[in-house]
């Protein structure tokens, strides 16, 4: 068994990386030459402001009397300059927007895995191709730039890691910090000769990063009074810096300023994902070589944004993220980055007609630049006899391309130059693209083998070892041994070919892992053909009915994936189960309950999402909820007769009792202290800590009793989720473990219903007894049913919360009683365990269907690999890396969502194995008892 669950897992977790090899590899490409516009700059200087986390419609909208929020950017973009929309790609992280901003290109999504501060991959940026930089802010940004940067030309001052507290009294100190360093830094230069005459030097850079937005949304949400007061002082702190920056130079007129954001933030505080609140961002441009606004009477945006901000008259000049970075270098007049895709924005340029043209070609030429060098990448890697190559753009276009647009300058046509500089930059994009996602539909048709392969074996595996459909057929030796030698030249063949195209280790691993999933499958060929014989002697009725039924569970539950409402109508049908199978005539309370709780929690996935506002009165209702259902339980445990159990066992409730007691309290005071802006009491965040780490511990004291031990489960869960919950989603694991403990109960009748064995008695059932292998039974219909239900709370269980099928689906407020200094790792391991508690009730649940039941749990689990393994399927083939950011983003966060609940229900397994059947046994003062 062992061996079978580590394959799975190895297997289950190549498919899961694979998704990020295919779709989401790191485009950057090494060794071009750098390229640079030959004519005069409009600007000697550039000073760059990013307001992190700034919603465009934060930025834009008036307030509820017509006043702007930022009265000095309003002005000038009225009067002075050209602003527009800069939209950004997913992940809208902090990192992967600053670099599309001063380094031109997209990260990968893998970057945000690979860490926030350091510089995982080696890329060229604005500030590194600049004389002087000077950067001021956040130590989770600036020193990324640094490091990537050549020689020591880039300088930065942050702040302690530690002022980015999301419980403190404001966060705009860290914009104040900043716009006070850098006044001072210009007084102090009065006196220092070297940096004097470094700062009137040409191709300057100054970078105010300014996070106080960003972490004041994250701590009250972007509709509060905190971030909208955070934006005016932003306001009047670009303001000074603006006047200080053009009295220092003596109003000379070459100072271009470019204000924007790395990304927006959902309502509810958070971002990540693709939605336009997040992918909108500001951008505002004014100073030297910029354009003045543009009148127009009419303009056409899909938004109606243009109405809501009073702006209809004013030209908006929208741009993707990565197109600031040619932007900045070409107002400064330095090389663009190496890696940049963004194309030139023209339309921001107040300059001569050639120097956009000289700018476009420029841009033109170093984007081809890469496309050349990918090119002959894949070139040199793939057999020569294979190589399809980018039609649009052979070499002799290529020059063609470059001839006329030399022509056309020359002749002074600069705007069908400008055109035909546009088009050669599209055509080397999708080249680019070509190139790199050349593989993919190799690699995915591989990766699409292997899973149906995987799912094959698995059920086979089900026939063959627990169910009577087959005999066991002797093998052949000498078959087996033809079979054994022509796989393992297959894979020869195929690792040979990858060999010869030099290709990266992860494709011999996706390619050649068909090669034993297959040989496992076509070994069982004896079983196939045994079942082939026995599914004809069916009924052809029943045997397709059942099939459809298996679809239709199935798809219902790839559908709650888009719709959460899905899983509301699944436990509607639940709720009628006993009625259709006629089980409510045996057990008509039992039924009756099984009913009102199927419909109760039906209520959860129509709530409100993520997003709400906190609701802590809830919480302390669904405490104290708790603790009365403990009295009620442990008072009917007192009563009850067991003569197996000894009642000092009964302690160990007594403290779970006073440690959810104890939770409701520290949430209660935890949101009390923060909204009167007093911080988290360190007293609550020692107790919360406690809580995690002693919740379990406790939970390994009680007895082993089914129902002692699944009570004091909940107990001990529910008081780290409470911690852990902000609304009404604490009600949901005393719903969910209500109704696990009817499924228990509903099983057992199920089982006499069907004639499968007689019911063990509950009450004195106890885990550790229930190992015996004799007493298990061969798999029935009905197990797949068991295994659907199991399945489909495991998705309610997540769906139930208020999470959503995105990565974005949390909630900073629901880990302020353990921490409000942002710390990536530790908030989202968190919230990780938040969402895996209401799992872990559902799989200890499982775990006793699975014993009550007298089925192997391994048999059972089975089962549950192939309902999950075809979900999952589904939503390898729903991936996608084009269309909105959005959808792209919701593919990525289904496939990965449903890849690791396949995952996690194989630990989940082992640990609720652990959970029930484990007990610590502590020194008695009477009687000896052992383990």
């Amino acid at each position: 068994v062992p061996v079978f669950i580590l394959a799975g897992l190895l297997v289950h977790c190549v498919f899961l990386v694979s998704i990020f090899d295919i779709y989401f590899s790191s485009p950057l490409v090494h060794g071009m030459t750098p390229q640079q516009t030959p004519l005069p700059p409009p600007a000697k200087r550039l000073v760059l402001f990013v307001a992190d986390g700034l919603r465009a419609d934060s930025l834009y909208e008036l307030d509820s009397n017509g006043t702007a929020r930022a009265p000095y950017l309003r002005g000038i973009l009225e009067n002075n300059g050209s602003w527009g929309i800069s939209h950004t790609r997913v992940p809208t992280e902090s990192r992967p927007g600053h670099v599309a901003l001063i380094a031109g290109f997209y990260e990968d999504v893998s970057a945000v895995a690979k860490g926030w501060k350091e510089n995982p991959v080696e890329f060229d940026s604005v500030f590194n191709e600049s004389k002087y930089t000077w950067s001021w802010g956040s130590p989770d940004i600036l020193p990324m730039f640094a490091k990537g940067a050549t020689g020591d030309h880039v300088y930065t001052f942050c702040y302690a890691a530690e002022s980015e507290d999301f419980g403190a009294e404001d966060a705009a100190k860290l914009d104040i910090w900043v716009f006070d360093h850098v006044k001072s830094f210009f007084n102090s230069s009065r006196s220092n000769q070297t940096l004097f005459s470094a700062l009137n030097e040409d191709k300057v850079v100054l970078f105010l990063h300014l996070l106080g937005i960003d972490t004041n949304g994250h701590a009250h949400r972007p509709h509060s009074r905190e971030y909208q007061e955070n934006i005016k002082q932003v306001d009047e702190g670009v303001k000074e810096i603006a006047s200080l920056i053009d009295n220092f130079y003596g109003n000379d007129g070459k100072t271009a300023f470019i204000l924007t954001s790395d990304h927006g933030m959902t309502d509810w505080g958070s971002h990540g994902a693709g939605h336009p609140s997040e992918t909108l961002t500001p951008l505002i441009v004014w100073g030297a070589g910029v354009n003045y606004p543009q009148k127009v009477t009419t303009q056409f945006f899909e938004d109606n944004f243009l109405k809501e901000w009073r702006l209809e008259n004013l030209k908006r000049l929208d741009v993707n993220q990565a197109d600031i970075a040619p932007l900045m270098a070409s107002l400064i007049g330095v090389p663009f980055p190496l890696n940049s895709v963004g194309t030139l924005p023209l339309e921001y340029l107040n300059t001569s007609a050639l120097f956009k043209a000289e700018s476009m070609f420029t841009n033109a030429v170093q984007i081809l630049e890469q496309f050349k060098v990918k090119m002959s990448q894949k070139k040199e890697t793939t057999l020569s006899i294979l190589f399809t190559p980018f039609k649009p753009l052979s070499a002799s276009e290529q020059i063609n391309f470059l001839k006329k647009i030399r022509l056309y300058i020359q002749q002074q046509k600069y705007d069908e130059a400008v055109s035909l500089c546009k088009t050669l930059i599209n055509l080397a994009l999708e080249g680019l693209s070509y190139y790199h996602t050349y593989d993919r539909l190799f690699l995915g048709l591989s990766i699409a083998v292997s899973f149906v392969g995987w799912t094959t074996y698995v059920i086979l595996v089900i026939i063959k070892a627990h169910t009577n459909l087959t005999k066991t057929v002797p093998a052949n030796k000498k078959k087996s041994a033809v079979l054994f030698y022509g796989f393992a030249s297959a894979g020869m063949i195929i690792a040979f070919f990858l060999l010869i195209q030099a290709c990266p280790w992860t494709y011999y691993i996706y390619c050649l892992l068909p090669v034993p999933v297959w040989y496992a499958v076509v070994k069982e060929i004896p079983v196939i053909q045994d079942l082939a014989t026995n599914v004809l002697s069916l009924h052809i009725g029943q045997f397709i009915g059942f099939l459809l039924v298996c679809v239709l569970g199935i798809e219902i539950l790839v559908f709650s994936f888009f719709y959460r409402s899905a899983l509301s109508v699944g436990l509607l049908v639940f709720a009628g189960w006993p009625v259709i199978t006629r089980l409510w005539i045996q057990t008509k309370t039992k039924a009756l309950i099984w009913t009102l709780l199927c419909v109760l929690l039906a209520i959860f996935p129509l709530m409100p999402v993520v997003g709400r506002e906190p609701n802590i009165p809830l919480v302390i209702a669904a405490g104290l909820l708790t603790i009365l259902i403990s009295f009620f339980s442990l008072a009917s445990l007192c009563k009850s007769e067991n003569k197996y159990r000894d009642n000092e066992d009964l302690k160990v409730y007594f403290y779970q009792m006073f440690s959810v007691a104890l939770s409701t309290y520290v949430v209660g005071s935890t949101h009390d202290s923060l909204k009167i802006k007093q911080g988290l009491p360190v007293m609550n965040q020692i107790i919360s800590w406690m809580t995690l780490v002693f919740s379990p511990v406790l939970l390994l004291l009680s007895p082993t009793f089914l129902f002692e031990r699944l009570f004091s489960i909940l107990l001990s869960l529910m008081s780290t989720y409470l911690l852990l919950s902000t609304g009404y989603e604490a009600l949901f694991p005393l719903a969910l473990f209500g109704l696990m403990f009817m499924w228990i109960n509903m099983e057992q009748e199920a089982l006499q219903h069907y004639g499968l064995s007689l019911k063990p008695k509950l009450a004195v059932f106890n885990f550790t007894c229930a190992m015996d292998i004799t007493q298990f039974r061969q798999l029935h219909l009905d197990d797949v049913r068991r295994s659907f239900f199991f399945v489909f709370f495991i998705v309610t269980a997540f769906f139930g919360t208020g999470n959503i099928a995105s990565v974005n689906s949390f909630d900073p407020a629901s880990v302020y009683c353990f921490l409000t200094v942002f710390s990536p790792f530790m908030m989202g391991g968190l919230l990780l365990l938040k969402v895996a508690i209401p799992f872990v009730l559902v799989s200890c649940a499982f775990e006793a269907v699975q014993v009550t039941t007298q089925l192997s749990s391994k048999s059972l689990f089975l089962i549950v690999l192939v309902i999950s393994d075809i979900m999952a399927l589904h939503f390898f083939f729903l991936v996608k890396d084009y269309g909105s950011w959005l959808d792209i983003g919701t593919s990525i966060s289904h496939y990965v969502l449903v890849m690791s609940l396949t995952i996690f229900m194989m630990v989940m397994n082992g640990l609720a194995q652990l959970l029930t059947t484990q007990r610590l046994g502590l020194p008695r003062r009477n009687k000896h008892h052992s383990m």
